[in-house]
């Protein structure tokens, strides 16, 4: 069975927890989900972990605390309300396939719910992200992602939020 781990952080983890329900229902994915609390204190453990081992060289490794929980080969997708770079900070701790998505720009909507559409970060973009993990994998058929696209009414074509 096709699985993937969302992480969420934030007021955003609600819709990670839908996405995770939209793939269970809708394509037969499992999901595990992550609530990060911190993703600057991840990536400082990391630092740690890394400055470590390289300054014990002849000594059993140290793990970040991101490469014991998360399983290196599920496709991993982490959103969140602040930009995109927030969660990218653990990406260099993340053994497996990695995307993320956040909230690039100024606000766009008078509504949470508006924005995260417009930003590309709400419950149907952490689906289709999830998706498109694993077809890039060739766990699924990009069908799959094209038939999600039309399921959940995604305009495939509208402007890069980033750059309007």
């Amino acid at each position: 069975k096709p699985a993937v781990q969302l992480l969420g952080s934030g007021t955003i983890l609600r819709e990670v927890i839908a996405a995770a329900e939209l793939l269970s229902k809708d394509f037969g994915v499992s999901a595990d989900v992550w609530s990060v609390t911190s993703f600057n204190e991840l990536r400082r453990d990391g630092i740690d972990c890394e400055r470590w081992n390289t300054l014990h060289p002849e000594s059993k490794p140290r793990t970040s605390f991101v490469d014991a929980c998360l399983n290196d080969k599920t496709p991993v997708v982490a959103a969140t309300d602040y930009i995109r770079s927030y969660a990218d900070q653990i990406r260099p701790y993340v053994k497996a396939r990695y995307k993320t998505l956040g909230t690039d720009g100024f606000g766009r909507s008078d509504t949470r719910k508006k924005l995260r559409g417009f930003f590309e970060v709400d419950r149907y973009y952490v689906t289709i992200t999830a998706l498109k993990a694993l077809a890039d994998e060739g766990t699924i058929a990009a069908s799959e992602v094209s038939k999600a696209i039309k399921l959940y009414k995604i305009n495939p074509d509208k402007p890069n939020p980033t750059t309007v």
